[in-house]
């Protein structure tokens, strides 16, 4: 009896205490206002991303405020920030540092890359050749990078934030499928309304437009919320549902004999944690110590998208891997 009214507390406590810890979001939020106009799902992606340590890839056209987004969202917590402007004629080593030789000294040294950062902007990232963009997948894996002979631990926390413009616009690369799975969510980032455009040409059409956020938490406190995330309760019931989701995407047709031939490879097992981890998140978002349903939901369309390779067949007949969710999300059955 005595376990049981412990056990009450602990989750009373829990529940206040997220209740009060996620405050920081509106606070984050507001001050992004400033800068940002609209695309408030893209900033509550980046959160949950930033909260369940994933790294984050948005896609869309140039001009939607993508860099300025994750720009402001570095200057709102006190972050150390790099950003690499992706290229045809980078190199790995302008990523990831190298090692120089000093004649003097009969000796190398070595010369870290902009890698080494709590928050990295890799800008269109899909612009540099499969070697360069294959040079972030130790950091963003390991959280650590090797020159020459040692292995040299990245800033913790660490996050790739990774802006790509549609792989149709000419002299973009399609990235490997081994560094797509790497990120956590991708976020198709659209068009604004015409009120959010008019408040843009009100904010931003001046020769002096703000350049700036200011800082509303610190990494520590980041750090705190991630263990506090961490905690929130995920049933049975919805951790069975999760998985049910990812291998649907493996064997469609045993779910609906509509999705044969669609799908060439589903989701790895990668997304099954990545799918819990951002569930809890955006649970935290909403203020909330347990993961429902709705959740799950809510950030499957960004977990699973881009890990779904459709087959030719669906290209042709215009399927999209958000319709392949959703179709997915329709049929398994809800806890």
């Amino acid at each position: 009896m005595e376990n049981a009214q412990s056990n009450t507390l602990e989750s009373d406590n829990l529940e206040e205490c997220i209740a009060e810890a996620s405050q920081w979001i509106p606070a984050i939020l507001q001050e992004m206002k400033g800068m940002v106009v609209g695309q408030e799902y893209l900033i509550r992606r980046l959160l949950i991303g930033l909260l369940s340590n994933g790294h984050v890839l948005l896609e869309g056209v140039p001009g939607l405020a993508k860099t300025t987004t994750i720009k402001a969202l570095a200057g709102c917590l006190q972050a150390s920030f790099s950003r690499i402007q992706f290229t045809p004629d980078l190199l790995p080593s302008d990523i990831v540092g190298t090692l120089i030789y000093n004649p003097q000294e009969h000796k190398y040294f070595t010369k870290k890359g902009p890698v080494f950062a709590n928050l990295l902007l890799a800008d269109e990232i899909n612009r540099a050749p499969a070697k360069v963009q294959s040079a972030l997948l130790e950091a963003m894996q390991e959280h650590q990078v090797t020159l020459g002979e040692e292995s040299f631990r990245l800033p913790e926390p660490f996050l790739v934030l990774a802006t790509q413009n549609p792989v149709e616009q000419e002299g973009t690369y399609p990235l490997p499928e081994a560094q797509v799975d790497r990120f956590m969510m991708k976020v198709e980032v659209d068009y604004g309304s015409n009120d959010e455009e008019l408040r843009i040409l009100e904010m931003m059409a001046s020769s002096k437009p703000k350049v700036a956020v200011k800082p509303v938490m610190t990494m520590e406190t980041l750090v705190q919320l991630r263990e506090l995330t961490d905690q929130i309760y995920i049933d049975d019931n919805i951790k069975r549902y999760i998985v049910e989701l990812v291998t649907a995407t493996r064997r469609p047709e045993k779910i609906d004999p509509k999705l044969t031939g669609l799908i060439r490879y589903g989701a790895s097992p990668r997304a099954t944690i990545n799918l819990t981890l951002a569930s809890r998140a955006h649970a935290f978002i909403e203020g909330r110590a347990h993961v429902t349903p709705l959740d799950v939901r809510s950030i499957a369309f960004d977990v699973l998208g881009h890990r779904i390779l459709r087959t030719y067949e669906a290209d042709a007949e215009g399927i999209t891997a958000t319709q392949i969710v959703e179709w997915i999300l329709n049929k398994v059955p809800v806890p």
